[in-house]
């Protein structure tokens, strides 16, 4: 006998099915039909399609100069440059924002009132701002002395000899960004029971055994998903160092060349086909991490799994009748 399944393709179980001789028949699920879905699947292909031939058939795109720029040397050195700034951006956020989460759960006042000031201070002005002022460090503070204050000093170092343009673009994108950090690690640890650590207590492990082992892996649940988007905004974000200035990363290097030949059309789409690489990989590495620290945490089964759960109840139900 065939059931059909109401909202999806999921197979339900029925009441178990008799046939000749006394010997259950194993119940085969059938989806329901659902014209509509069909219906607009085919108007957003067809939509899709007349989109796609009007962007390829207009002048404006001029398609020629975008292939012959999408691999310039130029762009692929600045590309490059574009990842290198959102690596290690995203690295030093991290750490950062790891510590200031530790400094927002901890008792001691002082460590919260310090971590909850900064990420205040980040959170709430504009990253394009604090770019600028990061860029304007080295006319802000032209020297650093180091030594004893007011006694002696033992170093004199210029800020414009120490900070270049490619360093001030990463602090000032890692501070931005070690603000929201902190408030995505926070809500990872804060998710996990407090019964989980008081067992792992319980059980005889330490503090960071307890913290490693059993409190991190689930936070991670909570903290990849929004690290990711951080990450994949990051990317993007690297768009407005020029701000420090710095203009040799993607965006400002395919606005170079929309300058040079006239043309900002295709060189606009040659940097948005790199974004879209780069992101697309990101979205990948993200799923996979995702999958792997999701691990036993989903109880959702698949097709087979309840077919065989349908037929299970099926024979459980006519040995019980029997």
């Amino acid at each position: 006998m065939s059931v059909p399944v109401h909202g999806g393709a999921e197979p339900v179980a029925s009441g178990p099915a008799v046939g000749r001789g006394n010997r259950p028949e194993m119940i085969q699920a059938v989806p329901m039909r659902r014209p509509g879905r069909l219906v607009v699947a085919v108007l957003i292909v067809v939509l899709l399609a007349l989109f796609l031939y009007g962007a390829a058939t207009n002048s404006a795109y001029d398609w020629g100069t975008f292939g012959r720029y999408l691999f310039d040397q130029r762009v692929s050195q600045a590309a490059a440059i574009t990842l290198s700034l959102t690596a290690l951006a995203m690295f030093f956020a991290i750490v950062l924002g790891v510590i200031l989460a530790v400094m927002r759960l901890s008792p001691n006042p002082v460590l919260k009132w310090v971590s909850w000031v900064f990420v205040w201070f980040f959170r709430g002005t504009p990253v394009y701002v604090q770019l600028v002022f990061w860029g304007l460090l080295v006319v802000i503070y032209k020297h650093i002395d180091l030594g004893i204050p007011f006694v002696h000093q033992f170093a004199h170092i210029s800020t414009q000899s120490l900070f270049t343009p490619y360093w001030l673009a990463v602090l000032g994108l890692s501070l931005n960004e070690s603000a929201y950090m902190a408030e995505i690690v926070r809500a990872g640890i804060s998710s996990v029971d407090e019964g989980q650590e008081e067992a792992a207590r319980a059980l005889g492990m330490s503090w960071g055994q307890s913290t490693l082992r059993i409190v991190l892996p689930q936070a991670m649940r909570v903290i990849i998903p929004p690290t990711g988007n951080e990450l994949i905004s990051m990317l993007k974000t690297t768009s407005l160092v020029t701000a420090v200035p710095y203009t040799l990363e993607l965006y400002s290097r395919t606005r170079d060349l929309a300058v040079e030949t006239y043309n900002p059309i295709p060189m606009l789409l040659v940097a948005s086909a790199w974004y879209l690489f780069f992101t697309s990989v990101l979205m990948v590495g993200q799923f996979y991490l995702e999958r792997y620290f999701a691990r036993g945490a989903s109880r959702k089964m698949s097709a087979k799994q309840l077919q065989a759960l349908a037929n299970a109840q099926s024979l459980g139900s006519m040995h019980g009748g029997i």
